[in-house]
């Protein structure tokens, strides 16, 4: 069974739970606080409201029902989502979705990788 690191983020005051795997964990943290970086130098008015990242785990235990814990695969591809549909004139949004789409795209090969080893 594969390692995972969990990264924990916080949006206003909610929680959210990401399961990432342990090599991949650290890069979704520092694409979150990048990505909090520059989001403010974006003009277009559909900027998605970002979480925070505030820790990382080794082991995690939801104890009440209302927390979900979320795949890095599934988290990654609605935050893609989120700013492909952005309108941005005048910053280079590109370099961002950039980085969310290489992070994607290593975390589906992951994915991918482990079926494989399942089957």
């Amino acid at each position: 069974m594969p390692k995972m690191r969990y990264v924990i983020l916080q949006q206003h005051q909610e929680l959210l739970f990401v399961e990432m795997p342990e090599e991949y964990a650290y890069q979704l943290s520092a694409l979150n606080l990048r990505l909090n970086k520059e989001i403010d130098k974006l003009t277009a008015e559909n900027v998605p409201d970002l979480p925070l990242a505030v820790a990382e785990c080794d082991s995690l235990e939801l104890l009440r029902e209302q927390y979900v814990l979320q795949s890095g695969l599934e988290y990654i591809n609605v935050l893609e989502q989120a700013f492909a549909g952005i309108q941005e004139q005048n910053y280079p949004l590109i370099s961002l979705l950039t980085e969310i789409r290489a992070l994607q795209a290593q975390l589906e090969q992951w994915y991918e990788e482990e079926e494989e080893t399942i089957q």
